[in-house]
């Protein structure tokens, strides 16, 4: 599981705080204002951020010190980091090998992944000829290949329509239930949040609150999600 024991955060006048638990395999949606802390929160537990006081812990095991690429752990970001340069294949296959000196049996798992995410075939292609939401396809086949037991997603799908980000959303949700990954989730739409997610982390006023049930939190909201939510 992963822990966030006594966990502080302070830059200049901004500060953080956490401590609570996600269980392993549990989707878990973060949101709250911007500039509340949700993707401090998630720099935390990739290493791009350091705690200034506190522990953050995956399995009971300290995370401090633990380089980002050595941590148990995949990110999907906004853009989704593709390189424009590379192909589909070759993209993905960044999450076996940085070098892409790929065995044939590695070359083998791309073209698996890439059916699962509905890409078979395209792996040719360069991001410059894929749609906005193959592209996602793209960043998510990687990350399955990498097979984390942590996967963090901040704002992935913003930029998609509605009904392609809730396709989106139901295939993330597919993964996880198929590798048992345990999710956390930053969005600024509840009704992300209510696809796909068990429970809720409210970040605001400086304090990442424990997770609350979906539902629960949305039938009956805390004043700082009421105000968040208008």
């Amino acid at each position: 599981m992963l822990t966030f024991e006594g966990v502080g955060y302070t830059q200049d006048a901004f500060s953080l705080q956490a401590d609570f638990t996600v269980p392993i395999g549990a989707r878990v949606a973060v949101i709250g204002p911007s500039g509340g802390g949700k993707s401090t929160l998630l720099n935390l537990v990739t290493g791009f951020l350091t705690p200034t006081q506190g522990r953050v812990l995956w399995a009971g095991f300290d995370l401090a010190g633990t380089a980002p690429g050595a941590r148990p752990i995949s990110i999907l970001f906004q853009d989704n980091n593709l390189f424009p340069h590379l192909t589909v294949a070759q993209n993905v296959g960044l999450g076996l090998r940085a070098d892409l000196r790929l065995t044939e049996a590695q070359r083998q798992q791309i073209e698996t992944v890439l059916a699962r995410v509905d890409l078979a075939g395209l792996g040719a292609r360069k991001p410059a000829a894929l749609s906005g939401g193959q592209m996602s396809r793209v960043a998510l086949a990687r990350m399955l290949l990498q097979a984390k037991p942590l996967v963090l997603l901040d704002e992935p799908f913003s930029a998609l329509g509605p009904a392609l980000r809730d396709e989106m959303l139901d295939l993330v949700a597919d993964l996880m239930t198929e590798t048992g990954a345990t999710l956390l989730m930053v969005s600024h739409n509840p009704e992300d949040a209510k696809r796909i997610t068990q429970s809720v982390v409210l970040v605001g006023d400086g304090v990442a609150h424990a997770p609350v049930e979906t539902g629960e939190i949305f039938a009956n909201p805390p004043a700082a999600l009421r105000a968040y939510l208008g």
